[in-house]
């Protein structure tokens, strides 16, 4: 499973979530990204991993670029679509129900593209 898949699987669950109003599974999908972001087990990796791939089939390659910060693009867009989950959906909902759509419908467009501009943030930032 490729990280473009994930974000189309994510961003799926998170708009059915939204749509059917099921808190369990917003809560489940805050506290998966929290969990990968702070571990960096991913589940790309782990699916990867597990179908017997290699870091180059699975598209984890190290890149070649220079970073500032030797921590992972992806880590630092998983806290980050964590957090602002859980200060909209779990904390401010009533006032800004819309940002969660509006994440839920970026991210399943991230996938469906392969374009991530939070991501691409993060690497211009200086992440690896």
């Amino acid at each position: 499973m490729s990280d473009r898949v994930y974000r189309l699987i994510l961003g799926t669950l998170l708009l059915v979530s939204l749509y059917f109003e099921s808190s369990a599974l917003m809560y489940v999908l805050i506290g998966m990204l929290f969990f990968e972001g702070i571990t960096g087990l991913r589940v790309p990796l782990l699916v990867c991993k597990l179908t017997g791939g290699t870091l180059a089939a699975c598209n984890q390659a190290p890149s070649q670029r220079p970073t500032r910060f030797n921590f992972e693009a992806e880590r630092s867009w998983r806290l980050m679509m964590g957090f602002m989950l859980f200060v909209t959906y779990v904390l401010l909902y009533d006032k800004l129900w819309f940002v969660p759509w509006f994440l839920g419908f970026a991210i399943f467009g991230a996938g469906a593209s392969g374009v991530c501009p939070g991501l691409h943030c993060f690497k211009w930032a200086g992440c690896r």
